[in-house]
């Protein structure tokens, strides 16, 4: 058996125990009946394991030596325990991936505990020792992300630099707003102060307030009977008024001639009578509004009634019936009642009486009704009425809001525009009401367009009036009425108050074939640019 062994032991593949795998636990599993050589699947001799292991420290081999080696040659494993190919690449993707510090695999403590029982070669115990743990992928900068990073600090920096500017910009702008509103707001105060000691200047001229002007007329349905007046509401002096106009005044006809308010109403209607009114006031009245009395009565049921300083007893409908209204102070009236007292006329009374009780009540009834334009709008709405084309239910509601509100707060007046027994209106009277009230002074027909006329007959006879008036609408003059003096005249005269007025009123003496010598610069009427007053020398 010596014989045998001394073969075997020159011979590295000659018998002996062979460790040819491991088992589940990282074991070492022996074949101790393995013939005297082992060969693979391939027909390759396999290595004893102690050769295995100075092979694989002499030749740098993956940390995990799974599959076979290039060429054909062998790997160092039993052919019962080679990987299979599949395990092999997933063997080669594993040995890529850094392995996590920790404790060791069962592979690595058996193969720890395998090499602990041999001598390792000088060679690998001088190398230094690596192990996976110790290895780590370094990420190196990459040049085009630093200079997407650096695009992007510079976009964000325009940015801001741009929203900068933006803000800055409005807050300019807003600083300069500042500066002009106190700028004007100086500059007004100045100006209203009269400019220094803080004393206030002149007034507003009259002729430069702006007015708001609308007619109404009250009609009675039994009698055929009418009143009229003027509702105004000065926007500059934020007041209002109510200006009478008796039945009695003298107004234009178109074609020439003249007639009373009155039958105007009846016969040519609204908008010829308002068209009437602004030629002889001078007046911008914007609409009108007939008011019927069944619709004051309505209206003043709409509002819940009047109250009224009744200066009358107005008895009722039945003689021997209780008076319908009485006399006293803040008597609340109906719809009937309002109604009755504000067309009531007593017997040997003048007409300005029953004029003065329909101001009263529109006054009162202004007080009633909303100051809001859209509430007071849905009470016009509430009439029913059919509006006159110059004036819109929005735009009455609109008007009566804003009388309304001055009426609450005690900025609301009623007067009378005073007339002549003649019809004509009396310069002095109509100076404080036309000027101040209406500003008719000011507003005159434009300088290039035909001058508004004032004609009054001081003839003596009654028929000169009509054809001058005739004459002169033929001419292309407007002409107002001014009636008939109390006292003739022996001469005829042109006036004017205004120096651009001059060569019109040459005109208009050529026209009426009045002597240049009649012509003069002298207060005439205010409501009118020329005035005439015919003499006897006038040869119509």
């Amino acid at each position: 058996m010596n014989d045998r062994q001394e073969p075997y032991a020159q011979d590295p593949y000659a018998r002996q125990p062979l460790v040819y795998g491991y088992d589940a636990y990282g074991q070492p599993v022996y074949r101790p009946d393995a013939p005297e050589r082992v060969y693979d699947q391939y027909g390759q001799p396999v290595q004893p394991v102690a050769q295995q292991h100075q092979s694989v420290q002499q030749q740098p081999v993956p940390q995990q030596g799974y599959g076979y080696g290039h060429g054909g040659h062998d790997t160092g494993f039993d052919p019962y325990t080679a990987p299979e190919p599949q395990q092999q690449a997933q063997a080669q993707q594993q040995e890529w991936i850094p392995r996590q510090a920790g404790p060791p695999s069962y592979e690595e403590q058996g193969a720890a505990e395998e090499h602990a029982g041999e001598p390792e070669p000088r060679a690998a115990q001088d190398a230094p020792e690596y192990r996976t743990e110790q290895f780590s992928f370094i990420e190196e900068p990459d040049e085009d992300s630093e200079d997407v990073i650096d695009w992007l600090k510079f976009s964000e920096s325009r940015t801001e630099r741009r929203d900068e500017r933006k803000r800055k910009g409005r807050n300019r702008y807003i600083a300069l707003a500042v500066v002009l509103v106190l700028a004007l707001g100086g500059l007004g105060a100045y100006l209203w102060l009269g400019g220094s000691g803080g004393k206030k200047g002149p007034a507003v001229a009259a002729g430069a307030q702006k007015r708001d002007v609308i007619v109404v007329h009250l009609r009675q349905t039994k009698g055929g009977g009418s009143s009229t007046a003027l509702l105004v509401d000065n926007a500059t002096t934020n007041k209002g008024t109510t200006v009478l106009l008796p039945n009695t005044l003298a107004v234009g006809k178109d074609g020439g001639g003249s007639t009373t308010l009155g039958k105007s109403v009846q016969d040519d209607g609204t908008g010829a009578t308002r068209d009437a009114l602004n030629t002889l006031l001078g007046a911008d009245i914007k609409g009108s509004w007939r008011l019927d009395t069944p619709y004051l009565e309505n209206l003043v049921e709409l509002v819940g009634g009047i109250a009224v300083d009744t200066d009358t007893d107005v008895p009722g409908a039945k003689t021997g019936d209780t008076p319908l209204v009485r006399r006293g102070a803040a008597q609340d009236l109906s719809g009937q009642m309002a109604v009755a007292y504000a067309t009531h006329r007593g017997a040997g009374e003048a007409p300005d009486k029953q004029l003065a009780r329909f101001g009263q009540v529109m006054q009162a009834v202004l007080k009633k009704v909303s100051g809001e334009p859209a509430a007071a709008t849905r009470t016009v709405e509430s009439l029913a009425q059919i509006p006159d084309p110059s004036l819109s239910v929005e735009q009455l509601g609109a008007s009566l809001a804003h009388l309304a509100a001055l009426a609450k707060k005690g900025s609301y007046v009623t007067t009378a525009l005073p007339v002549q027994a003649d019809g004509t209106l009396s310069e002095q009277a109509t100076g404080s009401v036309v000027k101040d009230v209406l500003g008719g002074t000011v507003h005159k027909t434009d300088k290039n367009a035909a001058p508004r006329v004032s004609v009054k007959n001081a003839t003596g006879g009654k028929t000169a009036s009509g054809a001058a008036q005739v004459t002169l609408v033929n001419g292309g003059y407007t002409v107002v009425d001014a009636g008939t003096a109390g006292a003739a005249e022996a001469a005829s005269a042109v006036t004017y108050a205004d120096d651009g007025r001059a060569a019109e009123a040459g005109e208009v003496a050529k026209t009426l074939g009045l002597p240049a010598g009649a012509v003069k610069k002298a207060k005439g009427a205010p409501n009118a640019d020329v005035t005439v007053v015919l003499g006897k020398d006038y040869k119509g």
